[in-house]
């Protein structure tokens, strides 16, 4: 038995880096459980001054708005962000599940885990500022590449994105939405987990399972 845990240990080791395993794992506060969502904002993102934000061109749609990459002032320096925005005309419903997602984002600290930098909430439009992902979504991006890339590459992405994933599960949280399109590659092919408008606590219950309508 001893010799069967070392093996499992020893492949689990290959995917998941020392610091990794060592980590202390929190816990996922679902920002929906607050009586004021808006609470959960404050606890767990910054509030960025929105004009420390340009927005430069549209690179994606969604369900509440425009994707922009832009630019945040951070000091004298200007990084490159990607800025979510929420449209006009929302609804109640809609600003709280659009600010819930930077509530939710603003809790993890993973290197496959898209990095949130804050939010505009006290101004309109409303934002979600994350760093930016030069190569976009894996899936467009590996159908613009096809055949560009060796196995070792490959393996590389697969094993961020099982990392991320690893990290998310270490904090009882559960994406329910993963896909390629969910999945953001950099300049340096590394694959961070996005995309938790759908996402989920997981219960108590070690054996239950989960499904995507």
């Amino acid at each position: 038995r001893n010799r069967h845990s070392r093996t499992r240990q020893a492949s689990e080791d290959v995917y998941f880096s020392k610091s990794e395993q060592l980590k202390p794992l929190k816990t996922y506060v679902d920002p929906h459980t607050y009586e004021d969502p808006n609470q959960a904002v404050l606890k767990f993102t910054t509030e960025i001054h929105p004009a420390l934000v340009t927005r430069q061109k549209v690179i994606g749609a969604g369900e509440f708005g425009e994707v922009y990459k832009g630019t945040l002032k951070r000091g004298k320096k200007e990084v490159p962000v990607a800025i979510k925005t929420l449209k006009a005309g929302y609804t109640e419903k809609q600003r709280v599940d659009f600010l819930s997602e930077a509530g939710i984002m603003g809790q993890f600290g993973h290197h496959n885990v898209i990095r949130l930098e804050g939010v505009v909430s006290k101004n309109k439009p409303f934002m979600i500022i994350t760093e930016y992902m030069e190569n976009g979504a894996l899936d467009k991006f590996l159908r613009e590449k096809d055949g560009e890339f060796c196995v070792i590459q490959l393996v590389g992405m697969l094993r961020g994105i099982a990392a991320g994933m690893n990290y998310l599960a270490g904090m009882n949280y559960v994406h329910r939405d993963l896909a390629a399109r969910n999945i953001l590659v950099n300049s340096n092919l590394v694959c961070k987990v996005s995309d938790f408008g759908l996402s989920r606590v997981l219960e108590d219950d070690p054996e239950a399972t989960y499904t995507t309508s």
